[in-house]
């Protein structure tokens, strides 16, 4: 049974950095699709950056060369290293999670993944 947990959100300053975790459980990452989605009030729910199998990874243009994602493969957590954040950056951060052997999109992510609570993550100017 997938189960994912997020934490690290917090408020932040523009131009500061912020780190947000998400624990993985029942998706092994080695042949998972996982990734960090973020949702503001009032706009659709976007995809951020995934990694696909522990090691390749994509990310939304609007974060690219700020955001990073990273895995520990022994504690199976996903991590988003935000620098630089801005304004625009704000909302609800989930992560999901799948265990799947087709690509890993975020459309496919979004649609058929396994999702955390969410971690709020504010970013003030």
């Amino acid at each position: 049974q997938e189960h994912l947990v997020e934490s690290g959100g917090a408020s932040v300053q523009a131009g500061g950095s912020l780190k947000v975790s998400c624990a993985v459980f029942g998706v092994p990452y080695n042949v998972g699709c996982m990734g960090w989605f973020r949702q503001a009030p009032g706009k659709e729910r976007e995809g951020v950056a995934a990694i696909e199998d522990g090691n390749s990874t994509t990310y939304a243009d609007a974060v690219k060369g700020r955001f990073t994602l990273s895995l520990d493969n022994a504690k199976n957590t996903l991590y988003l290293q935000m620098v630089s954040p801005r304004p625009e950056d704000s909302g609800m951060y989930y992560c999901a999670a799948l265990h799947t052997l087709f690509a890993c999109t975020f459309t496919t992510l979004s649609d058929f993944g396994a999702w955390g609570q969410g971690t709020q993550v504010t970013v003030s100017s």
